[in-house]
């Protein structure tokens, strides 16, 4: 077993069997134009989040990441080029990998490996998915800045695999609870290409400088049907459309942590985990 299996938690005598948060739950994004609250389910989904710097994109990935340090039964998987975007939440992270390739090929290929285990044991098991009844930890991995690792620093063999990396654990992980958010403020066709974009079951798309780089976050032909991030305003931050699989775009506003409360969320994730960690009176 890897060291991430090592790390699950099994439930002591006494405890629910329902954490009070859990990554199966539904996850607050915000609330759509009629202010009817927007909400979504991630587990056995991946999620892409493009549009222009300031735009709201560390607005949603805070809100996403902050539900899962809640989460008594998910793990933190954290990339982030720029360090200071995701860096807050390093206390709370099973992984934390700044602006380093070398170290970002190692971490992706440790989940890699991770999942090819999980879906051995699903396979001994005659099963083809997790299940929150499994007790097993279910690992979110937010890679923000997408465009950083895969077209900016290292090697082009480096951005090679890591873009090989990144699609590949979009496109298995999800049964065996890996899930996958990308952000990027450069939507662009060698950033998220098709065969990428489209793996994603959740897109969101805020602001953008183009209608060819809201369809490329969306899928091409939502612009001309007036479902266009370039049509949001500079002023209104945190305007979206969210994309659901096999739905139509929908327009939201991201909900918003300011810095005191993302602390005092790490203060309560950080005694959720500890609590997690106390293996209990010996029996």
């Amino acid at each position: 077993m890897t060291a991430n299996h090592r790390r699950t938690r099994t439930r002591r005598p006494g405890q629910p069997t329902r954490p009070t948060r859990s990554i199966y739950d539904p996850i607050h994004f915000g609330i759509d134009e009629n202010g009817i609250p927007v909400e979504v389910t991630l587990m056995y989904r991946n999620l892409l989040c493009g549009g222009e710097p300031g735009s709201g994109k560390s607005s949603l990935l805070n809100t996403i990441i902050a539900h899962a340090a809640l989460s008594t039964d998910a793990r933190l998987w954290l990339l982030d080029g720029k360090i200071v975007e995701l860096g807050l939440w390093r206390p709370v992270a099973d992984i934390f990998v700044g602006n380093t390739i070398t170290d970002a090929l190692t971490r992706l290929r440790e989940l890699q490996a991770e999942m090819d285990i999980r879906y051995r044991l699903l396979d001994a098991a005659g099963r083809r998915k997790i299940l929150r009844t499994d007790g097993l930890d279910v690992i979110l991995c937010v890679i923000d800045e997408l465009a950083y690792y895969s077209v900016t620093i290292g090697s082009k063999e480096e951005q090679d695999e890591f873009r090989n990396l990144v699609r590949d654990l979009v496109a298995r992980g999800r049964a065996a609870g890996i899930i996958v958010i990308a952000a990027t403020q450069r939507p662009s066709a060698d950033i998220i290409p098709t065969s990428l974009r489209d793996l994603f079951g959740f897109r969101v798309a805020f602001r953008c400088t183009t209608d060819s780089s809201s369809d490329i976050v969306l899928s091409v032909g939502w612009a001309k049907e007036g479902y266009s991030a370039r049509n949001i305003r500079p002023e209104d931050l945190g305007v979206g459309w969210l994309l659901a699989e096999g739905g139509i775009p929908r327009r939201f506003k991201a909900a918003y942590l300011n810095d005191a409360q993302v602390r005092a969320i790490i203060a309560a994730a950080q005694m959720i985990r500890q609590n997690r960690s106390d293996p209990g009176p010996a029996a």
